[in-house]
């Protein structure tokens, strides 16, 4: 029953900002989540980096308060904030107990209005970024994702490392981090999602309190790149000198605003997103044993997405493992799957649906994810109807 009610209330609020209030009140504490739409997509093509690099920095200090300052007021009442990029938005965090919630709406409205953007902190943020992209290059994996992103998405921004690299980053001044939070970083821009031990007259009467600076702007335009469909097969090699191939293979997948994506998330789960119950566990790992672990899934984004199949062999067997996920691949577009599969799939992804929603954290991440694609503050109630109505034509 819990399940079935909608996830919560929608407001928005004077400014333009999309409020999304669950109340929880078994416990006294309450979660914020906000999103952005200031992820990689608003970037400049030359200055990869930047809007991770800004969310990144929002906590490194404000007009009020230094870094230090942020985390020890938060710390000191047991809570958490924290703020990071990604492709399509980014994403501010906060966690407080009911009574310190005035304080963390401070701290909060503090740090998306009046950041500072101290020049100390961009070096030094800078620096711990390219450190993080230097150990990269020892991870097989990571390594992997990333050529595999450049080669489908190009020019896209898709294409592009979320994080930037050594080069973009050197690109990056102080005052293009502060043009692109004052372009971009904007209520009429923004979703918050609140869950915990708060009434909509608590919640509104303080963001209208504390967010009365934060007014809407006129937003720039997305310059957005068309992703384009690579016309034939591209293979890239990568050589290492390690004993284990890591490979990735796949194509474009599918928005998740797409109608079919919830067939394809079925199918998927049928092919190798169903750990040992999948078709590809069960031919390339326990049947000829030529890997400890593949998978395949669908990553839908708000303007594209990606199919991919991981897997990781001796390099000996590479070819034999891909030889045998094409042919998996195949077999399931051309196939209809079985009643059982298609049972046992729905079965699970029905099942395990809640578990989705079982911590304020995650209702807070649920409830921004539905409003940024549209899908619905009954989405939770519509969920197992949509999977269960799936056939297998």
């Amino acid at each position: 029953t819990a399940i079935a009610a909608p996830l919560g209330k929608r407001i928005v609020l004077e400014n333009g900002m999309v409020l999304l209030l669950s109340e929880r009140h078994t416990i006294p504490s309450v979660t914020i989540n906000m999103l952005i739409k200031a992820g990689q997509m608003a970037e400049p093509s030359d200055k990869g980096g930047l809007a991770s690099l800004t969310a990144g920095l929002l906590t490194e200090g404000t007009k009020r308060r230094t870094a230090s300052q942020i985390a020890e007021e938060i710390e000191f009442v047991g809570g958490g904030i924290g703020a990071s990029g990604g492709d399509d938005s980014v994403s501010v965090n906060l966690t407080v107990l009911k009574k310190d919630l005035d304080l963390g709406l401070d701290i909060l409205s503090d740090i998306l209005i009046k950041p500072v953007f101290p020049d100390d902190e961009i070096k030094r943020k800078v620096k711990e970024t390219k450190a993080g992209i230097e150990k990269q290059k020892g991870d097989p994996s990571a390594i992997a994702g990333k050529e595999f992103a450049r080669l489908l998405f190009g020019e896209h921004p898709y294409g592009r490392p979320v994080e930037g690299t050594p080069e973009s980053l050197d690109k990056i001044t102080r005052d293009d981090i502060v043009k692109f939070h004052a372009a971009y970083y904007a209520p009429n821009n923004a979703i918050m999602a609140v869950v915990g031990d708060v009434t909509e007259d608590e919640i509104v009467s303080r963001l209208n309190k504390y967010l009365k600076e934060w007014v809407r702007k006129d937003l720039p335009r997305l310059a957005l790149t068309p992703v384009k469909t690579p016309k034939h097969k591209i293979i890239k090699s990568v050589d290492k000198k390690i004993t284990q191939a890591n490979i990735m293979l796949g194509h474009i997948g599918i928005e998740r605003e797409n109608p079919d994506y919830y067939a394809a998330y079925v199918m998927n789960y049928v092919l190798g997103g169903g750990g040992f119950t999948s078709r590809l566990m069960d031919n390339i790992r326990d049947t000829k044993g030529l890997a400890y672990d593949v998978h395949s899934y669908f990553s839908p984004m708000k303007y594209s997405g990606t199919f991919n199949i991981g897997v990781q062999t001796k390099n000996e067997s590479a070819k034999t493992a891909i030889a045998e996920a094409l042919k998996e691949m195949e077999k399931i577009r051309t196939e209809a799957v079985s009643d059982k599969e298609l049972e046992d799939a729905k079965a699970y992804l029905t099942g395990s649906f809640p578990l989705r929603l079982d911590t304020n954290g995650k209702i807070a991440g649920m409830l921004t994810a539905v409003e940024f694609f549209n899908l619905g503050l009954d989405y939770p109630d519509r969920y197992p109807k949509i999977i269960n109505a799936l056939t297998k034509n």
